[in-house]
Formats: C-alpha cells, sequence, structure tokens
C-alpha cells in the first residue's frame, strides 16, 4: 500500500505533543521569522539519546506563551491532522512550559482548547487535550496541572500524562500524583518503558493508567506483558521516535509484532510529528514495508496490510480516553478498511 492510499484511510492517533509537532510554517509565523528553517526543528539522523531528542522543544516552546500563539499552534496542528486523514486525535502538551510571560496553567489549557475547537469546526476532526506534568518540575506545578485537568475533564480535557527524561526521573517519584488521578477519576497515561526500565511500566500498571507512552522495555518481562493484556492497558508505540532516542536500534529489534501478535492492544502514533519529520500515515507505511513479507501474492499482500492497520487502528479505539459513543462512530469509520 503506498503512502497516498493510507492517507485516504480514517485514522485516530493518540500520542501527539503539540510543542513537537508544529508546522515550519506555523513557527514561522508565530516567530514572525521567515529564516526559521526545518532543520532547527526536526531531530538529526544523529540523535543519540531521548535528552538530545527533546533539545528540539526548546525553540518552539519560546513562541508558546501567548493566548493567541497557543491558540493558532493548536488550530494548525489539527488542520495538519486533516491533512493527515485522521480523524480523532488527543493532543498532549504541558500547561506550565507556557507560562513564561505571565499566563496561568488555566489561561494555557483554555487557550488550547480554543484553538483545537477552532480546528474542529474547519475539518469536522474530533480531538481532546490530555495534559502532562513533566518530571522535572516541582511537586507544586505538577498539583497545578493535575487541578487543571480536573476542573475541564469532559469539558475538552480526557487525561494526564508524565513526560519528560524518564531515565533521570524514574515513575516512583510521581505515585502521589497517579493516586489523586485516580482518586479524582482522572484517567492517566504514562511514558514508561522508553528508556530501558521495565519498572517504570510495572508500576505504571499497578496504578491502573489507562494507557502505556511507548512501552518498548515491555519485550523484557513475559508476565508483565500478559498483565497489560489481561487488563487491557492500550501501549503507545511511536516507531520513528523510537528509533530516534534509540529506544531501539534498529526495526529488526523493534518489539511492534511481538506485542501485536500476543495481543497487546498497540496502537501507532506519531509522537512529535515535526520533531521526528513524520506522520501516522508514514509510521504505517514504514511498518507494512517490514512486516509484510514483499514476496506475497498482490491480493494477498494488500488484504494482510489492511488486517494490520485495521488492528492498530481499532487499538487506538478501544483505548482512547472518549465516550462509548465517540467510540462506537470512530469504529464504525476504521472498519472501513477491511471493505
Amino acid at each position: 500500500m503506498v503512502l497516498n492510499e493510507i492517507q485516504k484511510l480514517p485514522k485516530v492517533e493518540l500520542h501527539c505533543h503539540l510543542d513537537g509537532s508544529l508546522p515550519v510554517e506555523t513557527v514561522r509565523a508565530l516567530a514572525g521569522d521567515d529564516g526559521i528553517c526545518k532543520e532547527q526543528l526536526c531531530v538529526s539522523g544523529e540523535c543519540r539519546s531521548l535528552k538530545e531528542y527533546l533539545e528540539k522543544f526548546d525553540l518552539p516552546l519560546k513562541y508558546l506563551q501567548r493566548r493567541e500563539q497557543l491558540e493558532k499552534a493548536a488550530e494548525d496542528l489539527v488542520l495538519a491532522l486533516k491533512e493527515d486523514g485522521v480523524i480523532y486525535g488527543e493532543i498532549r502538551f504541558a500547561p506550565m512550559l507556557s507560562v513564561a510571560e505571565g499566563l496561568s496553567p488555566g489561561e494555557v489549557v483554555d487557550s488550547v482548547l480554543t484553538g483545537l475547537k477552532r480546528g474542529e469546526k474547519k475539518t469536522g476532526i474530533r480531538t481532546q487535550a490530555i495534559l502532562c506534568a513533566m518530571r522535572n518540575h516541582t511537586e507544586e506545578q505538577n498539583e497545578a496541572v493535575l487541578c487543571g485537568a480536573l476542573e475541564r475533564l469532559g469539558d475538552g480535557v480526557c487525561a494526564i500524562d508524565l513526560a519528560g527524561d524518564e531515565a533521570a526521573y524514574p515513575n516512583r517519584n510521581f505515585q502521589w500524583l497517579f493516586q489523586k488521578a485516580k482518586k479524582s477519576s482522572i484517567p492517566f497515561t504514562i511514558h514508561s518503558g522508553e528508556c530501558g526500565s521495565v519498572e517504570n511500566i510495572r508500576e505504571a500498571v499497578q496504578w491502573k493508567a489507562g494507557r502505556i507512552g511507548h512501552g518498548i522495555a515491555l519485550m523484557q518481562d513475559e508476565a508483565l506483558t500478559a498483565k497489560i493484556i489481561d487488563a487491557g492497558i492500550g501501549v503507545e508505540m511511536c516507531p520513528t521516535s523510537n528509533l530516534q532516542t534509540k529506544a531501539v536500534k534498529n526495526m529488526e529489534e523493534y518489539p511492534f509484532w511481538r506485542f501485536l501478535e500476543k495481543g497487546v492492544k498497540v496502537s501507532v502514533n506519531t509522537d512529535n510529528r515535526t520533531v521526528s519529520d513524520t506522520t501516522l500515515s508514514r509510521e504505517l507505511e514504514r511498518l507494512l514495508k517490514v512486516y509484510v513479507p514483499g514476496t506475497l501474492p498482490p491480493k494477498e499482500r494488500e488484504a494482510m496490510e489492511r488486517r494490520l492497520i485495521t488492528t492498530v487502528m481499532r487499538n487506538a479505539v478501544e483505548t482512547a480516553f472518549a465516550g462509548e459513543d465517540v467510540k462506537e462512530r470512530l469504529l464504525r469509520e476504521v472498519c472501513r478498511y477491511d471493505e
């Protein structure tokens, strides 16, 4: 299946960071600087770690400090999703990273939600926001994110997340955050297992996370994999990003197919469209090339490709932080793959 065919298929995106996914033209407009180039926003092939990868967020975040900037950024991202054939997206961002010029965390969230709604009206795409606490932030800062999520839960916000340098700040430091989220019935996903720590995944499962971000280290523990399958916990995989951050060395080592065959509810995502220079259609194209044998007869190959895409999209719908009515509509759409 070629890229333009994949682009036409209805898709669901669950792991997409706003600040890492701004179109280059949007950053130029926000900065008022036509000289900003793609290379400044995209990670190079020489990236050595997640820590180095995260440095690419510094530039776009400089221009996500005002209401109008946040609104435009969110709206433009929804327009980009439309071009990629996405019909539902959960967009995550860290409110505390946009308060440098005086906005309150709540004002940051409301500005992003305004932009998402504008994008929805123009495209028909359904979006929701996931608010990210940051591993290097204080308890007070992350408490503010939790409060913001609680105030807007069901009104544009669907969950919280924990992001940042996982190797330097392990999950165990944030048990308090997710205990409070659980007590307040706030759904959550947690970046876990991106840097080799299976213990971070184990703790996320113990805390009843609805989804795991990346989850690469899960391949180290068969018993934990079985628990995740039994619990129906989603694993948000981001192939290009995982290669760039050196979560895996190559696609031969990538555990996507292993997880999928075992029954893990794997979804495919971009992580950061601009930083990783990718789209959801490209992520799917990459996986099809690796996991669907090119030696198959054309009809068999196409059938296998459609089954693979249908499976990961159904997984995405089933593990989305959305209401049952929304999920039913999305399932009808993604099941068109097999028609």
